[in-house]
């Protein structure tokens, strides 16, 4: 519903200076876009990126995504789903593998505002739990344990689907952060808070 690249700076920051070369990429939001528009902007923007990597020092062939609470879904759906990636031409062996930092995944209460992006669609559709249907790249899922906004227990479906088709999954959940302290921490002044860089950091280097 709001949010523009520029606010995260921060995330190219804390890890380009650990050496991981680092695109962030804007998506259309509410009121404008309605699902599935995110979503084909998030494939557009892996595939300009795999176009463009060597170019900035990168490597095309070793691309995550990542994202934080809305944007961890768009992740979510591009590593779990290959509707979105096959209308660009790639499959999901162009992606090395997806972080996602505090999301519900499409899961909301009844009448929640989220129910409007999604509306008139069945959750088999735009839920990526149910869209796991074989093996998927390899996943990091990062939750609060204080956060109010996002539901961890999403994580954990996903990451039981994932395990269930023998994919690849880590999941850690840091005591005590919140829904904006959890990519905060990416910060030098909240760091301390959790280790949320080093463990991404981590989870890259083993792919």
């Amino acid at each position: 519903m709001a949010g523009r690249k520029s606010e995260y700076r921060i995330v190219g920051q804390a890890l380009a200076s650990l050496g991981i070369v680092v695109a962030v990429a804007d998506y259309r939001i509410l009121p404008q876009a309605r699902f599935p528009d995110f979503l084909e902007d998030g494939a557009k923007a892996f595939a300009a990126l795999k176009g463009m990597a060597k170019q900035y020092g990168g490597d095309p062939e070793r691309i995550f995504v990542m994202g934080h609470s809305a944007g961890a879904y768009i992740a979510a759906m591009l590593a779990l789903d290959p509707r979105w990636l096959r209308a660009e031409g790639l499959d999901l062996s162009a992606l090395k593998g997806a972080i996602g930092i505090a999301s519900s995944y499409g899961a909301f209460a009844a009448g929640a505002a989220p129910g409007r992006v999604f509306a008139g669609r069945a959750p088999e559709d735009f839920r990526p739990v149910l869209r796991i249907d074989g093996k998927r790249p390899p996943m990091l899922l990062l939750s609060g344990g204080a956060d109010f906004v996002a539901s961890i227990e999403s994580a954990r479906a996903i990451a039981a689907r994932l395990r269930a088709l023998e994919s690849p999954v880590e999941e850690i959940v840091y005591p005590g952060v919140g829904h904006m302290g959890i990519i905060a921490s990416l910060s030098p002044r909240y760091r301390r808070g959790a280790r949320v860089r080093e463990d991404i950091v981590r989870f890259v280097s083993l792919y």
